[in-house]
């Protein structure tokens, strides 16, 4: 049996202005993108939020300008650009903040 190359894997990227995904057709960022982003930012997720906070304000702008009267839902949009993001697990917070110091022997995490 001979099988033939691959087909190429295509990366789940947005058609702009609509921002929906060029492969699957769901609202970008799809499933798959999401995941590609957590891999590619797996080290730094303060720049993948950096990085979806400007996809989110340029998303924004297309989107409003496709429907001026009736835009996009503020909060669908952050749901969908930015909330799916993982926080940071406490036992990535600095040392100081993992426990002891206080009467109670706890220390919180820092105000953001």
């Amino acid at each position: 049996m001979v099988i033939g190359p691959a087909a190429p894997v295509r990366p789940h990227l947005p058609l702009r202005p609509l921002w929906f995904c060029r492969v699957c057709a769901a609202p970008w960022p799809c499933a798959t993108a999401r995941l590609a982003l957590l891999a590619e930012y797996a080290n730094d997720r303060v720049a993948l939020s950096v990085y979806l906070c400007a996809v989110l304000h340029e998303a924004t702008a297309d989107l409003y300008r496709l429907h001026p009267d009736d835009g996009p839902d503020p909060a669908a949009l952050f749901a969908r650009f930015l909330a799916w993001v993982p926080h940071r697990q406490p036992d990535a917070w600095p040392a100081p903040f993992r426990g002891g110091g206080g009467s109670d022997g706890q220390v919180s995490p820092p105000d953001r």
